[in-house]
């Protein structure tokens, strides 16, 4: 098959999107599929900057998220001539679109489309800050999820609560295909942990829990700080790293030197997808805290099945998609959502006992192999592309 991957979104990018996609490029390509992948990165930079970002930053200034929502269909307007121009080119099979406004920037094209669903467009805005609750905006943003769910060929969701969604809003059916990860790329490496640390200055002692997540309310990432005092007094040599950038930094350092943790926390930023692998692998343990936030669940997170892939124990929130992947006390622990006690109890469980965290690693890895593999991941995408093109 001849695919294009199309997103109206920038790619590469760091987060989890594009880590999907260069993830599911790799798979279909294994099984002898061509594979293209498009963005808004390809539209020239001029016109996202004059004609998307910059009228979307003033029409926000005059009515909250107004202009949100113009950048959306900019966006969607800009990639419709690329994906027409490609698919003239390339003649292909089918196009992933992969966010409610590529689907309408794909279907004039008359190739079959089907739409991957990462999450709730409405209420992310809204979780955000970007679109008002209750909003015109808001509205607007739902009548278009409506209107693209039911319009495209098929539609594959990365969770089944998304699944569930779509079908109750849209009355369409969708197929539920868990996120998953290149799990030769993300394996067990802690051999590499000594020589890792030397390489990033962080001390061989210390007990390193690491956070790679984008900084953002959402996910949960003030949490560690708040329970990371209470594991230093039992145990003084642990560190955080955070892996990631957001509205959220300033405040997290803030915390951390309010609470007279600073020196024990890490705040490094974006980090390149090919080097987080690293991080991973000098990480005593993951930690990945999110919340519930304006209705918005974690979906399948991809940073939660890439450290349980990279052999090391991961704590996560029991909200969303973390629930389905994750069995507490056997191949991870799980944490209510914002239990500053319950988060800094499990720390402390894994740093007292390394061989029972050793234990759920082992567990988690078998997991990812058996489940949440690319390549199994790509065959199941490709039955759905098949499913549409001959429809």
């Amino acid at each position: 098959m001849k695919i294009l991957l199309a997103t109206a979104y920038d790619y590469p990018h760091l987060g989890g999107l594009s880590v999907h996609l260069t993830t599911l490029k790799a798979g279909l390509e294994a099984r002898g599929h061509e594979v293209d992948i498009v963005s808004f990165t390809d539209v020239p930079k001029w016109k996202r900057d004059l004609i998307v970002r910059g009228p979307a930053f003033l029409k926000n200034k005059k009515e909250a998220g107004s202009g949100y929502v113009y950048s959306l269909e900019q966006r969607s307007k800009e990639l419709k001539q690329i994906i027409q121009q490609k698919a003239k080119e390339k003649k292909y099979d089918v196009i992933n679109a992969q966010d409610v406004y590529t689907t309408f920037a794909a279907l004039p094209t008359g190739i079959p489309v089907v739409s991957t669903v990462h999450g709730y467009l409405t209420f992310e805005g809204i979780s955000k800050g970007t679109v008002p609750e209750h909003s015109k905006a808001a509205e607007t943003l739902k009548n278009a999820e409506r209107e693209a769910y039911r319009a495209t060929s098929e539609i594959i969701t990365v969770d089944t609560r998304i699944k569930d969604y779509i079908q109750e809003m849209a009355g369409v059916e969708g197929t539920a295909i868990r996120n998953f990860i290149d799990v030769h790329a993300f394996k067990p490496k802690t051999e590499q942990r000594e020589a890792l640390r030397e390489q990033y200055k962080i001390a061989q002692d210390e007990f390193v829990f690491f956070v790679p997540r984008r900084l953002t309310k959402k996910n949960g990432v003030i949490y560690p700080i708040l329970s990371l005092p209470a594991v230093l007094q039992k145990h003084p040599r642990t560190r955080i790293i955070f892996a990631g950038t957001g509205e959220m930094m300033d405040e997290m350092k803030a915390k951390a030197e309010e609470l007279g943790i600073d020196k024990q926390v890490s705040i490094i930023g974006a980090v390149d997808h090919a080097e987080i692998l690293n991080y991973y692998s000098l990480a005593n343990a993951v930690i990945i805290p999110s919340i519930y936030s304006a209705g918005v669940e974690e979906a399948t997170s991809i940073s939660a099945l890439e450290g349980m892939g990279s052999g090391v124990p991961v704590i996560a929130s029991a909200v969303g998609g973390l629930k389905e992947i994750i069995e507490h006390g056997k191949d991870g622990l799980l944490v209510e959502e914002k239990s500053i006690d319950g988060l800094s109890d499990a720390m402390i469980q894994l740093i007292d006992d390394v061989d029972a965290g050793e234990a759920l690693a082992q567990a988690a890895r078998q997991k990812i192999v058996d489940h949440y593999s690319h390549l199994a991941a790509a065959a199941s995408y490709e039955a759905i592309y098949e499913k549409a093109i001959n429809k």
